[in-house]
């Protein structure tokens, strides 16, 4: 499903979208170039938590946060696949 959004922007922006949109760059349209900054954005974000939580999680670690694992983590797997 495709939306639209209308966005006001300052002449300094516009012109630099302009100048990676079109002949001899990358993107063919400035919806191309917004698209694909919005994109690189989200995975930042999310590169970011998942960093976040691997580092909780060393510090939990370190800290003796920790509770043994007892089960059967392959029949777990198995039963997630389903």
């Amino acid at each position: 499903m495709s939306s639209t959004l209308n966005v006001s922007l300052t002449d300094e922006l516009r012109a630099f979208i302009d100048a990676n949109c079109g002949d001899g760059t990358l993107y063919a349209t400035p919806s191309e170039f917004v698209r694909d900054l919005l994109r690189q954005r989200k995975s930042q974000l999310e590169a970011e938590a998942t960093r976040n939580s691997i580092l909780e999680g060393y510090r939990d670690a370190i800290e003796d946060r920790v509770v043994e694992f007892r089960g059967d983590l392959q029949s777990i797997l198995k039963k997630a696949k389903k």
